[in-house]
């Protein structure tokens, strides 16, 4: 690949923290635990269902090709970020691995998992190149901490949710804005190229759009729920009503195609108003939710 265009937005990584979040899922949680609506518990239990997969295929990308990049005072934080992440992605995998086997009690079928494992073993038989994972990789980085974004801004969304619920969403989504970077950089330092961060992150938008869908929909067919019209009423509010992700989310996404694109630009001045500070306001008020790693 031919080197990335100068980034004049890009910022040195920032220390991150590993957390162990503090909640017992051993009991399992109600069916539709979301305030009693099937639709948006049957959508974040799907977006779970990607997780365990996703994230150990963003591990490897990233792990990779840290390797390529020289062990030099230069680079000396990125490297550390590059450790930070991995264990705040390995915190998420499990975590999400005791969610959805509890999902599977309820008689659901995580179908998501099959279909991300076979992509990503057909790459690596075609012999794909370790940037290409990274770019992908940074493509989903930016599409979850768009969505992080938007849990965070709207943090009374989930107000009506199962209390531990809850707390695992926003501390994920605190998480994701934390480390929303660290792929990126990455990217830039081994030298990945405009044109192939564009592809990729087209193909890992249409997949996650193509992906989130059915599982959504084989979740809600195996709830008994999936024809009910409340179900759609509320799909049709969460996407395009007043507060709707539609609104809040297609101009995050949409800025990923500009060549001086950072996932670190926002539009709002005052730090406290910047998704970094809300996480970091979330943490703060919520230190006795998780226990500090390192």
């Amino acid at each position: 690949m031919a080197p990335a265009a100068p980034n004049p937005a890009s910022a040195s990584p920032s220390g991150l923290t590993v957390r162990k979040l503090e909640i017992d899922l051993s009991q399992g949680f109600d069916r539709h635990w979301y305030g009693g609506d099937a639709f948006l518990s049957q959508y974040h239990n799907a977006l779970s269902m990607s997780f365990p997969v996703g994230e150990q295929s963003f591990i490897d990308a990233v792990r990779d090709c840290a390797k390529l990049l020289p062990q030099t005072p230069e680079h000396a934080l990125l490297h550390e970020a590059v450790a930070q992440f991995i264990g705040q992605e390995a915190t998420h995998r499990h975590i999400h691995g005791l969610y959805n086997t509890h999902l599977e009690t309820q008689g659901l079928v995580n179908r998501w998992q099959h279909w991300a494992t076979a992509r990503i073993d057909y790459a690596k038989k075609r012999g794909a190149q370790p940037l290409h994972f990274l770019a992908v990789t940074a493509a989903y980085e930016h599409l979850t901490a768009v969505l992080a974004d938007y849990l965070l801004r709207h943090n009374d969304t989930l107000d009506s949710a199962d209390p531990r619920m809850q707390t695992l969403w926003r501390w994920h989504a605190a998480e994701e804005t934390e480390h929303r970077a660290v792929a990126y950089d990455l990217y830039h330092a081994v030298q990945g190229n405009y044109a192939w961060r564009i592809r990729w992150y087209i193909y890992a938008v249409l997949v996650f759009t193509l992906d989130s869908g059915r599982q959504t929909l084989l979740n809600l067919w195996h709830d008994g729920t999936l024809f009910k019209p409340g179900t759609w009423w509320s799909a049709a509010k969460f996407f395009w009503g007043r507060k709707g992700a539609m609104w809040y989310t297609m101009g995050p996404l949409l800025a990923y195609f500009r060549r001086d694109f950072h996932p670190d630009q926002e539009a709002f001045a005052a730090p406290e108003q910047q998704t970094r500070g809300l996480a970091r306001r979330w943490f703060k008020e919520n230190a006795d939710r998780f226990r500090v790693v390192r």
